[in-house]
């Protein structure tokens, strides 16, 4: 019961990945939740040929037909079918996740290095923040990410999942947030001594505080 609570509460908070926010973040949850349901139906019947090894078999013709039964259709079958099906789910959630090119998407750049990222807009030149990424509510973003030093990874987990910041090299991730709010980032991938703490936040504006955000009256 405590070890369920205990679960329970981690699916909420700033960085839960099953309380999301966005489009990409609910797609990334669902294909957990369906992976957590198949994988317990695997689990499930394994168990069962587990309890069934330990009857008292009656007859030899018994023995055969509950073998081709359970070990064949249920403990073959059953799980290459829920393992086929999961996996072709996935690729096609991983292929929903692709940046797509659309006139209404917002592209910003997001550059990291010890200990700090660096965000820089397309619609508004010339403006750099630190630590904190602003984004429109509603809308898709392109965040193009690179970095300076080391790899870093870029992640908001209530938004979309994780990609590596790699030097030299620039990842694209689609986000978008469906209401305005402030959003906890991380960087998630192991870069020395205080990585731990490496974090940003991201700020979805509604169409009025983007505007003015853009426009120079907020900053």
């Amino acid at each position: 019961m405590t070890t369920t609570l205990l679960a329970l509460v981690g699916c909420e908070g700033p960085l839960s990945t099953v309380d999301p926010a966005g489009p990409a973040a609910r797609s990334i949850a669902t294909l957990w939740w369906v992976m957590l349901m198949g994988g317990a139906l695997i689990f499930a019947f394994v168990m069962a040929l587990v309890a069934l090894a330990f009857r008292r078999r009656k007859t030899l013709a018994d023995d055969a037909r509950h073998e081709r039964l359970w070990v064949v259709q249920l403990g073959i079958a059953f799980p290459v079918v829920v393992l086929l099906a999961l996996l072709g789910y996935g690729l096609v959630i991983g292929e929903r996740l692709l940046p797509r090119a659309g006139a209404d998407v917002v592209r910003v750049q997001a550059e990291s290095r010890r200990m700090a990222w660096n965000f820089t807009y397309d619609d508004v030149p010339d403006v750099t923040t630190e630590g904190v990424l602003h984004i429109p509510a509603g809308r898709p973003v392109d965040v193009e990410i690179t970095t300076a030093d080391v790899i870093h990874s870029f992640w908001v987990p209530r938004l979309a999942g994780k990609l590596d910041a790699i030097p030299g090299h620039v990842n694209i991730l689609r986000i978008e947030a469906d209401a305005p709010g402030t959003y906890a980032g991380r960087s998630a991938e192991f870069s020395g001594p205080g990585y731990d703490h490496f974090a940003f936040s991201l700020v979805a504006h509604d169409a009025a505080a983007w505007e003015a955000f853009v426009t120079g009256e907020t900053r």
